[in-house]
């Protein structure tokens, strides 16, 4: 169970996300503010997964908050104007939820929340099986099987996913390659990572695969046919 707490200025607003988390089956809201100097004093003595964060509150704003905050705590906020988003997904929020939002909406956040609660700490199915990536200000789960292979551009990756749009992401290779299962992925180029089981044949040092031609590097030649034959 994902524990969590609520913090908004306006008590109808905590009064629909205490309903909404009663009917959810995995997060258990201990406890809900009207202020920010509470809410903080509460989290010092008792820490939580998760916080539902108003950003739009006189005393102290929600990403100010969220600032003083752990990082490693999960934060969906809640907001009126979705000009806020940006800077929300600065802080690495889970999401963010435009008032007045529904049941379906609201579960569809914290079913991310939980689905990145459970890769964080690899309960549930293998961590390596799918990936969280932060892109198009939202986090995107992938699955690591449906990956055809990764392009870089300078500070940028794309990565390309069977039957499923390009995500592209504000990431370096050497980053995304520490996040992919070493055995099933290999980088090939200076600005290509393949996967193995995505490769349809291997002719003069080009890499055919999901119809794209990918050269070899030559410092990266020597790894790549040792794993390849096997």
């Amino acid at each position: 169970m994902i524990k969590a707490i609520a913090i908004d200025d306006e008590p109808p607003a905590l009064k629909v996300i205490e309903a909404f988390c009663a009917d959810t089956g995995f997060i258990t809201l201990e406890k809900t503010f009207t202020k920010p100097a509470e809410a903080q004093k509460y989290l010092n003595k008792f820490p939580v997964d998760l916080l539902f964060l108003d950003i739009q509150m006189p005393s102290q704003t929600g990403i100010e908050f969220y600032k003083t905050v752990k990082q490693d705590t999960m934060a969906i906020f809640t907001t009126a104007h979705s000009e806020y988003a940006v800077e929300g997904f600065n802080l690495n929020a889970v999401d963010y939820l435009l008032k007045p939002f529904t049941y379906e909406r609201f579960l569809q956040a914290t079913t991310k929340a939980n689905d990145y609660y459970n890769y964080r700490n690899n309960t549930g199915t293998r961590q390596e099986q799918y990936l969280f990536i932060r892109a198009d200000y939202r986090l995107v789960k992938i699955n690591v099987a449906d990956i055809l292979y990764i392009e870089g551009l300078d500070d940028y990756i794309k990565i390309f996913i069977k039957d499923q749009k390009t995500v592209v992401a504000r990431m370096t290779m050497k980053h995304i390659l520490e996040k992919l299962p070493s055995k099933e992925f290999l980088r090939v180029h200076r600005s290509f990572i393949v996967s193995l089981a995505r490769i349809d044949n291997v002719r003069n040092k080009i890499i055919y695969t999901a119809d794209k031609e990918i050269p070899v590097g030559g410092i990266y030649e020597d790894d790549f046919f040792s794993q390849f034959k096997k």
